[in-house]
């Protein structure tokens, strides 16, 4: 068995230091709780852009574009080395970690954000970078559209491990991938909650016969900043909980063994078997004895796309 951490925290919003910080002391907090692999929500650092389901899309210009530059400027420049103080932590700790977070291009233009989820190995280095496929509806605005190249599935010290961010997960063939590669623990850091959306990750579990671990996003308006513009229109003095969490840890055939954890801050907890998932596998197996490969097939592309090559 194998102890790992859900973290449902919220972040120090729009603000990458800070949140990087306190992403080291969850760090900790969860290793003094014996977990081995350690997760955070989607777009945790440092915080997911929840105005966009409350502004009309291509109105209010000027507010729009004031918080994106402020998205960007706390967003994350893995190549500049900015998650490199996390990356230490799961070093020093010998744990595994994948984190959500607003992703910065290095490379290219440098200007767009990609809703992406690394995992961070026991030794330090970046395992696997998978930027969000598709962005849904209104975060078509703030994130750029990610590619084939993070659907992976790694080797670690708990298990082989993938992700797939919020309704990514609700793509049957970008599940596939996952499937295709064998995973153990499946890892679906979230904005969604709610029975719904538990009840798609029970589906999960039972399709893939792998664990599913979904983090989920904690939120209130007490962690929105006082100087966010327009707070009290965007976010009513009346509401407390923006975002409710229910993180969850769901066992191969979608038994709920933690979890959900609602409108609740905290780290959940539990013990999972990565090697359980060989055995439920017996009577299904989607990417093995009960595939048709004669009649259905998938092709991944995980060639990066590029709109420039030098040569």
């Amino acid at each position: 068995m194998e102890t790992i951490a859900v973290v449902q925290e919220s972040p120090a919003f729009l603000d990458r230091e800070k949140t990087i910080a306190l992403a080291i002391e969850l760090v900790e907090k969860a290793v003094k709780g014996g977990a081995r692999l350690i997760v955070f929500p989607e777009a945790f650092i440092s915080g997911y852009p929840a105005w966009i389901w409350r502004l009309r899309p291509g109105g209010d210009w000027s507010l729009n574009e004031e918080l994106h530059a402020r998205l960007l400027d706390s967003s994350v420049n893995i190549s500049a080395g900015d998650l490199d103080p996390l990356c230490m932590a799961a070093k020093a700790h010998n744990v595994t970690i994948i984190c959500g977070l607003n992703e910065r291009d290095g490379d290219l233009s440098q200007a767009t954000v990609y809703n992406t989820a690394v995992v961070i190995g026991n030794d330090g280095t970046i395992l696997n970078r998978h930027r969000k496929l598709m962005p849904t509806n209104p975060e078509r605005m703030v994130w750029g559209f990610g590619d084939g190249t993070g659907l992976n599935v790694i080797d670690t010290p708990v298990g082989k491990v993938g992700t797939l961010l919020c309704w990514e997960n609700y793509m049957p063939l970008a599940r596939y991938a996952l499937y295709g590669q064998g995973i153990q623990l499946y890892v679906a850091p979230t904005y969604d909650c709610g029975d719904d959306w538990i009840g798609t990750m029970q589906h999960i579990a039972r399709e893939g016969c792998c664990w599913v671990i979904s983090c989920g996003v904690a939120l209130t308006r007490s962690d929105i900043p006082s100087d966010f513009p327009e707070k009290s229109t965007i976010y009513p003095d009346s509401e407390d909980w923006i975002n409710a969490g229910d993180s969850a840890v769901i066992a191969p055939g979608g038994k709920i063994v933690a979890g959900p954890m609602r409108e609740a801050k905290g780290i959940l907890f539990a013990e999972v078997d990565p090697n359980s998932t060989v055995s439920a596998k017996r009577a299904l197996d989607v990417a093995g004895h009960y595939s048709r490969p004669d009649i259905f097939s998938l092709s991944v592309n995980r060639q990066a796309q590029k709109p420039v090559v030098f040569r």
